[in-house]
Formats: structure tokens, sequence, C-alpha cells
């Protein structure tokens, strides 16, 4: 049976939440304040603590310090008021599990607890959030093969995570701790990209006025990431195979060869096979790199991991954002589940950050999501989070009259927070200026 502890100095909030939790079969302690859940806690041990943030004597924050001294396992809740969000975004910096906004139905605190006591999926501390059985297959294929020093050669369309599983392969592997260093293949020109890997000597070609070590060197003793290993042209393919069969690497204009011991990641959103056929991709490196394949599915194919994921980034960025955004509305779900997602979870990720941003309540209804050009109800027009953040600020003021104080309770940020990103992104914030 778990074990609750609850913490919170008004006795009618303990004696609800007491009851609720022991509905749901769990035992439940409680403390009036955090010195008492302290010497609770010096001789018991608790699933989770759910604590108030404010309360006389010790408050919550410092009771989530101690905690986290000498117990950094033990999961906290921080429970409080809107009027103190900024406490809350305070205690998620300082460990918290997650934090509960008053008032809160009983199916809030019980889905909290919930997801605390419940053994999170393998790689989801990595950052790899799903409920898809075929992706939780993959992710306990990718823990096993990490054991061993195969290459790993990891498929699947942009925004699907190739860089998150390739990172929970590295931190799984023995070689957790030691470098893991990436390079896309497809954001540099190929010959500053034969530079970038291999490294050079001082005076190896003209521009080279400092020696500088490369890719290989500085992920020796750990892993080198690939990424976008289909865009490589041909001829540094020919060296890259070399490197991969020889173990071993020579800096641009250098006399000596450097030994090396890589884990050789590769992550491609083109078919390799194909590519193979057409010409474009050496069929050498092709099964060198090749040894152990993993395909990650497109989100489409990953209905259940929709609505799991938009409400993950929903708190993360509502956290981030000082934003008091709680749920989606049905029908902003409904047009989530019904969206076809040709940029994945990165896709996913985007409009949700951008719905948080946009939402002026707690919920966030289909006026919040945004799919860009496609979308022709979308007013919002800028590519990137930055963009449609400086516009969505510049529109509020517009309609407020440049009054910072009700354009900051529409955004649903505080004034501090407003004049800091007018200062961000250089505004005055006077309906002149934008």
């Amino acid at each position: 049976m778990y074990k609750v502890l609850i913490v919170d100095d008004e006795p009618q909030m303990r004696k609800a939440l007491k009851e609720v939790l022991r509905r749901k079969g769990y035992e439940v302690a409680t403390a009036s304040d955090g010195e008492g859940a302290l010497s609770l806690l010096a001789r018991e041990t608790f699933n989770v603590v759910i604590a108030d943030v404010k309360m006389p004597g010790m408050d919550g924050l410092t009771l989530l310090r101690s905690i986290r001294g000498f117990s950094p396992d033990t999961p906290v809740l921080m429970m409080t008021a809107f009027g103190t969000i900024e406490d809350a975004i305070e205690a998620m910096r300082e460990g918290a599990r997650d934090y509960i906004l008053k008032p809160f139905s009983p199916e809030v605190i019980e889905k909290a607890v919930e997801k605390v006591v419940t053994p999170p999926l393998e790689g989801e501390r990595f950052g790899i959030v799903t409920k898809n059985r075929k992706m939780e297959e993959i992710i306990t294929m990718a823990r096993e093969v990490a054991q061993t020093s195969a290459t790993v050669l990891i498929t699947g369309e942009s925004g699907t995570g190739k860089e998150l599983l390739a990172r929970f392969i590295h931190e799984s592997s023995r070689r957790r701790g030691r470098p893991f260093v990436a390079i896309n293949c497809a954001s540099i020109p190929e010959g500053l990209l034969e530079s970038e890997l291999f490294g050079y000597e001082k005076g190896a070609f003209t521009g080279a006025v400092a020696t500088r070590v490369g890719k290989f060197e500085m992920a020796n003793g750990g892993t080198l990431l690939l990424d976008e290993i289909g865009e490589m042209g041909l001829s540094l393919q020919a060296k890259l195979l070399r490197v991969i069969q020889e173990r071993e690497v020579d800096r641009l204009g250098g006399r000596g060869t450097i030994s090396l011991d890589i884990r050789f990641i590769a992550t491609t959103n083109r078919d390799l096979k194909k590519e193979v056929e057409a010409g474009r991709f050496r069929e050498d490196l092709y099964y060198r790199l090749n040894v152990f394949p993993i395909h990650l599915p497109p989100l489409r194919e990953r209905p259940e991991d929709i609505p799991f994921l938009a409400e993950h980034f929903l708190k993360l960025f509502s956290v981030r954002n000082g934003k008091n955004v709680e749920r989606f509305s049905k029908e902003a779900m409904d047009r989530l589940l019904a969206h076809p997602w040709k940029g994945n979870v990165r896709e996913l990720e985007n409009i949700v950050e951008r719905a948080v941003l946009v939402c002026r309540g707690k919920e966030i209804g289909v006026k919040d999501l945004f799919y860009g050009e496609e979308d022709a109800s979308c007013s919002f027009k800028g590519g990137t989070i930055r963009e449609m953040e400086r516009e969505l600020i510049c529109q509020t003021l517009k309609e407020t009259g440049g009054n910072k104080t009700i354009a900051a309770k529409r955004l649903g940020i505080s004034i501090r927070t407003l004049r800091n990103k007018l200062k961000e992104y250089s505004l005055k914030g006077e309906t002149t200026s934008l």
C-alpha cells in the first residue's frame, strides 16, 4: 500500500484530502506544519508528500528543500493558490515533482498522486513520453542494445524523437557520464562538416589559425550522434567509413593517428536503402551503420500518445511561462486528435506551447490552437515561438491601448513578467511603438 503524507495548516483541507486519498486505497498521514512533517519523515518512509506552499513557520518551499536534502528520491507535490503561482514555479525549480492549483477537484489530486507513485515508463526521464505499446517495446529494445557496443541506426520522420532516443541509449549504457556529442550533417556545408568531424592542425588550410579538436576526438570514450546522416556527401561518407572500420582518425593537416573508442549512433529521415539504390549513399557505409536498426513510428500511428503528450507539454509550458493553464477543452482535444501531425511530436510541442502563450484562461480552446499557414483562422504568421510571443504581446497591448496592467491580466502573466518581455523584445508598450 502506498503511503502519502499531507502537510497543510488548514484542518479542513487535511481532512478532505485524507478522505479522498483513503477512498483510493492510500495509507495517509497528516501534519499541520513543516516541523511536524519532518518529524514524521524521520520515522517513516512515504511514497509521496503533498505540501501547501503557504504555511506559518516553515513554509512549503523550505520543507521541500529539507526533504530534497535528506531524501532526494521522495516525490513532493506542492499545493498553491493562483496568487502564489510564482512560488509554484520556484518549487518546480527546487525539485518538486508537480504543483496543484487551489481550488481543485478530488479527481485532480487523485490523478496527481497516481502519476508520481506509478513507476515511470522506461525512457520517460529522458524526455520520451509515451503510452503506445510499440514505443514501449522500442524503448525496452533500446535499453537492451545500450548495454552492447553495437552501432545503432535510428530512422523515422522528422520530429519523432530520434535524438531523444539516441540520448536515452547513451545514458542507459556503460558510457553514461562520458561525452555525448551530436553533429547535424544537414545543417553544416560539406566542406565545413569534414573539419568539424576530423578537426585540424594550425595551418592545415587558409583560415586555420589554431589547432581545433574535431567531433570524433570530443566523443572519444563516449557516444557520437551523426544526426541526419543521409544528408552527408559521398566523398565524406568514404572517410567516415574508414573511421568506423579502423577506429582511428587523422586531423586535417595532422601527422599522427588518434585511436578512438566511440559508440556510433546515426539518425535519418530518409530511406537509406533507396538512397543506396539511387547512388546517393554508399552501400558499405549503410551496412556498417545498420548493425542495429530502430524505426520510430510517426505520431499519427500513435493516437493514444496525442492527449498524453499534449497534457505533458501543457504542464511543462505553463510552468515555464508562469501561466495558469490547466486543461484542454473537449473540442480542442478532438481537434488535436484529428490533426495529421506531419511534423510529429515536435509539431505538437510547438502548437501546445503557442496555445499556452495565447490562452487567457485555465482552459485551452479550439481558438487557441494555431497550425501555421494551413490554418486559415490563424492571424499569427510568425515562424518561431519567440516571434509568436512577441506578436501576441504586441496585439494585446494594442487592444488595451498600451495599458500594461490590463494587458498582463489578459495574457495571464504578472506585470513584472510583461515588463521583462517588453525589455527582451525592445518594445516600449505604447501603441505608437507597435
